[in-house]
C-alpha cells in the first residue's frame, strides 16, 4: 500500500512539470518584452505606451483563462447515477454479465440516458461504481469519471470537460493573441538585430552601431522572443482551429474519434443542434460573457439535448404520413430535461407541446392535419 501511495504522489508531482515549464516561459517572455524591448530598446515613448497597454491586456486575459483551466475541478456524476446500496451489493455478487446488465437496466430506467456501449449495454464504470451519464468518460490520469470529457491535457495538468471547456477554448484563443502580438511587435527589431549580427560577423560592424539599438544583451532576448512566439503561435493555431471545429459540430475530442452510440446506433452528429445552438452550448446565451473566463455553459453536464432528426423512440421524433388528400404528421414527444427544453422548445418543441396540452389539433390552411401525441419513457 505504501509504495503505491508514494508512486501516486510522485506521479502527481511530475504531472506539474509541463505547467511549470509554461509558467517559466511566460515569465521570461514578460521580462523580455517589457524590460528588454519596451524599456531598453524602444526609444519612442508613444510606441512604448501603446505596446505596453495592449501587451498587458492580452497577458492578463491569457493568464486568467489559463488559471481557470488549470484550477477548475472537473465535474463528476451526481449521486443519482450511483447504484443504490441493495442493487450495488446484488451487482457485486452476480458473476454473469447478463445478470449485471439486468440490474443496471433496472436502475437506469429512471435516469436520463440516451447513449449506450458499442454492444448496446448500459455504460457503467467499475472503477467509480457509477452509471455513466451521456458524454461522460473515465479519466485514468485523474482517476475519476468526468462529465462531457474532452481530453486530459498535460499542459494544464487537468481534465478538460464540461466545467472548464470554455476556459480551455479561451486559453487557446488568448495564448494565440499573446503570441501573435509579441511576434508582430518584435519582428522589426528582430530583423534589425539579425541584420546587425550578420554584418558584425561578416564586415566587423562597429560596436557603437550595435549599442544604438539598446543594451547589448537585449538583442539575444529579442531574437529568442520572436522564435519562441512564432513557434508557439504555429502549434496553438492548429489546436485552436481544431477545437473551434469541434465546438461548431458540438463534439468532444473523444466523440470525434469514436461516435457516440444511441439506441438506434452510432451517430457522430447525435448531439449537434445547429451551428448557433452548438456555440451556445459551450459559451452560453449572453454574448457579453463569451470572451470572459467565467462559467456560462448551458446545462448541468448530466443531460444534453439531441437532434430531433434520426432520434430514437424515446426522444422526440417526427414521422410524416403523406396521403392523397391530407398529410398526417405524428409527433411523439418524451419529457426532456431542463437543459433540453432550454434549447429545443423554442423551435421544435414548444408549439407542438402547448397545442397538445390544450387539446387543440393543429390545422393548416393547405389541408394538412397535425396530430400531437405524448408518450412517456419506459
Amino acid at each position: 500500500m505504501a509504495p503505491t501511495h508514494v508512486l501516486r504522489c510522485c506521479q502527481r508531482g511530475l504531472a506539474w512539470i509541463p505547467v511549470i515549464f509554461i509558467a517559466l516561459v511566460v515569465c521570461w517572455s514578460y521580462y523580455a518584452f517589457v524590460v528588454e524591448l519596451c524599456v531598453f530598446t524602444i526609444r519612442n515613448i508613444g510606441e512604448q505606451v501603446i505596446y505596453l497597454i495592449f501587451f498587458h491586456l492580452s497577458f492578463v486575459m491569457f493568464v486568467w483563462s489559463y488559471w481557470k483551466t488549470i484550477f477548475t475541478k472537473p465535474a463528476n456524476p451526481s449521486k443519482e447515477f450511483c447504484l443504490p446500496k441493495a442493487e450495488k451489493e446484488r451487482y457485486e455478487r452476480e458473476e454473469r454479465p447478463e445478470s449485471q446488465q439486468e440490474i443496471l437496466w433496472r436502475v437506469a430506467s429512471n435516469l436520463p440516458l440516451y447513449t449506450r456501449t458499442g454492444a448496446g449495454a448500459i455504460r457503467y464504470c467499475d472503477r467509480c461504481q457509477v452509471i455513466k451519464p451521456d458524454r461522460c468518460h473515465h479519466c485514468s490520469a485523474c482517476d475519476m469519471c468526468v462529465l462531457k470529457m474532452d481530453h486530459h491535457c498535460p499542459w494544464v495538468n487537468n481534465c478538460v470537460g464540461f466545467s472548464n471547456y470554455k476556459f480551455f477554448i479561451l486559453f487557446l484563443a488568448y495564448s494565440l493573441v499573446y503570441c501573435l502580438f509579441i511576434a508582430a511587435t518584435v519582428l522589426q527589431y528582430f530583423i534589425k538585430f539579425w541584420t546587425l549580427c550578420r554584418r558584425k560577423s561578416a564586415e566587423n560592424c562597429p560596436k557603437n552601431e550595435l549599442n544604438d539599438t539598446g543594451r547589448p544583451q537585449a538583442k539575444f532576448h529579442v531574437l529568442f522572443l520572436f522564435f519562441v512566439a512564432a513557434m508557439f503561435c504555429i502549434s496553438i493555431l492548429s489546436l485552436f482551429s481544431y477545437h473551434l471545429w469541434l465546438v461548431g459540430k458540438n463534439r468532444s475530442t473523444i466523440e470525434a474519434f469514436r461516435a457516440p452510440v444511441f439506441r438506434t446506433g452510432s451517430d457522430k452528429n447525435g448531439f449537434s443542434l445547429g451551428f448557433r445552438k452548438n456555440i451556445a452550448q459551450v459559451f452560453g446565451d449572453q454574448k457579453k460573457y463569451w470572451l470572459l473566463p467565467v462559467f456560462t455553459s448551458q446545462g448541468d453536464g448530466l443531460t444534453f439535448p439531441t437532434r430531433l432528426v434520426n432520434a430514437d423512440a424515446e426522444q422526440a421524433t417526427v414521422t410524416l404520413h403523406p396521403d392523397a388528400n391530407k398529410c398526417m404528421q405524428d409527433v411523439s414527444v418524451s419529457p426532456l430535461s431542463e437543459s433540453q427544453n432550454r434549447l429545443l422548445s423554442s423551435e421544435q418543441h414548444a408549439n407542438n407541446t402547448e397545442n397538445h396540452l390544450a387539446d387543440n389539433p393543429l390545422k393548416s390552411a393547405a389541408s394538412e392535419t397535425i396530430t400531437v401525441s405524448m408518450e412517456s419513457e419506459s
